[in-house]
């Protein structure tokens, strides 16, 4: 099968891979938001990683 697409199987497990992280990432910020516009509420990682923008003197807020 992956012959008739033109790509070996190494390319296609490298392709699925990064396939499986994308989506993971895009389920992971879909439940954090769903979660946000549930309760009101931010999650704990992302306080803590506004604490930590703060101290490195990266705030959001500025830009």
């Amino acid at each position: 099968m992956w012959d008739e697409l033109g790509i070996s199987a190494g390319t296609a497990v490298l392709i699925l891979i990064s396939l499986y992280f994308v989506i993971k990432w895009a389920v992971k910020n879909g439940i954090k938001e769903a979660y946000g516009a549930i309760t009101g509420k931010k999650a704990d990682e992302d306080i803590r990683n506004e604490i930590d923008l703060k101290g490195l003197g990266l705030d959001q807020e500025d830009r």
